[in-house]
């Protein structure tokens, strides 16, 4: 599956800027349905409202699923634009249960099987949430309580999940923020440490060996090569299935250079996905950027001007503030969770952006319509 997704909310901050333009993307914008209220005219600001959307995935049907960390919801949007709440009370909490039965507590990411199951990184309640196709939530992994121990189910604990990715075996991989560590979960739901040594570090190496430094987003490819962002080395990794940890892009320090492998730089990086021919897609999220890195390791800007703003566009016309996670359809569209701008941004494979879905404005109102970018029709 080619899930991923990012995190680090709580690690951010933040300015305030509308934008002003007119999506021009083939798919619908998305726009939230509610009965007795009339639908949005073509090209209408979507009428769903975020606070704070930080996570996503697609699965094979086209649906788009949204990590709501702010409103501690998971939204689901059709293909056909369709915004509603999948599971989640709206209330912090950590109950299982159908829909808004459940409860989570800062989700941060998300990742889809090939069954359609949708993981949860619940990074306040320290677990790993499960929720089946009819929105069934349950705890797959984790206490709640804060740790670093290996096992099964509520026998193992982390310190702050922030990214998760499912592989097409169905194996879970956790970035454990807190515990600087990845986490690998069967489909039997063993966790053990897949990557990492617990202390803050910038080592390659296997296993226990290498050492990360608030590792926030992951992605798996076909391959099974796990790819992470690794938040506070400013730098990108790459983990082969046998646990081998290398450095695939990023110098260490600071910086918005485009180069290959070590001759680039990041600032901040949060969320990483992968496509079909193997391309990285990177949350760049101090750059206010999403970067490409081809499978040689080339980093280039895909889209942002640097600056903090709201605009669609192609390439650096475009503007974002705070990208944090990444996910990538079987097209190649990106869909970008803008965490500051409360909105979900779509950019297709030739660079143009547009706003996917979100009013702009802080909310959770399913009902929610702003005011349409075209006038309606009378």
């Amino acid at each position: 599956m080619l899930t991923a997704c990012g995190g680090g909310a709580s690690s951010s901050s933040s300015s305030t800027s509308t934008s002003t333009s007119t999506s021009t993307s083939s798919t619908p914008a998305a726009t939230v349905t509610t009965p007795g209220a009339p639908s949005a005219p073509s090209g209408a600001r979507s009428g769903a409202s975020f606070l704070s959307p930080v996570g996503f995935a697609v699965d094979p049907a086209g649906n788009v699923y949204v990590a709501d960390y702010g409103n501690n919801e998971i939204y689901r949007i059709t293909p056909a634009g369709v915004v509603k709440t999948f599971a989640g009370s709206g209330a912090q909490g950590d109950a299982d249960g159908a829909g808004s039965a459940a409860s989570f507590y800062f989700p941060e990411s998300v990742a889809v099987d090939s069954a359609g199951n949708v993981y949860v990184a619940d990074y306040g309640n320290n677990e790993i949430r499960k929720i089946t196709p009819a929105g069934a939530v349950k705890t797959f992994a984790g206490s709640s309580t804060k740790g670093d121990a290996d096992g099964t189910g509520s026998a193992a604990s982390f310190d702050g999940p922030e990214g998760v990715a499912v592989d097409s075996a169905g194996n879970a991989y956790v970035a454990d923020y807190g515990n600087n560590e990845i986490r690998k979960i069967t489909p039997a739901g063993v966790v053990r440490t897949f990557a990492g040594l617990g202390a803050q570090g910038d080592a390659d190496g296997t296993g226990s060996a290498a050492s990360f430094d608030g590792p926030e987003g992951v992605a798996v490819d076909p391959a099974g090569n796990v790819y992470v962002a690794d938040y506070g080395n400013n730098e990108i990794r790459k983990i082969t299935p046998a646990g081998v940890v290398t450095t695939f892009a990023g110098s260490g320090a600071q910086g918005d250079a485009d180069g290959t492998g070590s001759a680039a730089s990041f600032d901040g990086p949060e969320g990483v996905a992968v496509d079909s021919a193997g391309n990285v897609y990177v949350a760049d999220y101090g750059n206010n950027k999403i970067r490409k890195i081809t499978p040689a390791g080339v980093v280039t800007t895909f889209a942002g001007s640097g600056a903090q703003g709201d605009a669609d566009g192609t390439g650096s016309a475009a503007s974002f503030d705070g990208p944090e996670g990444v996910a990538v359809d079987s097209a190649g569209n990106v869909y970008v969770g803008d965490e500051f701008n409360n909105e979900i941004r779509k950019i297709t494979p030739a660079g143009v952006v547009t706003t996917f879905a979100g009013s702009g404005a802080e909310g959770d109102a399913d009902g929610q319509r702003a005011l349409p970018r075209v006038p309606a029709e009378t």
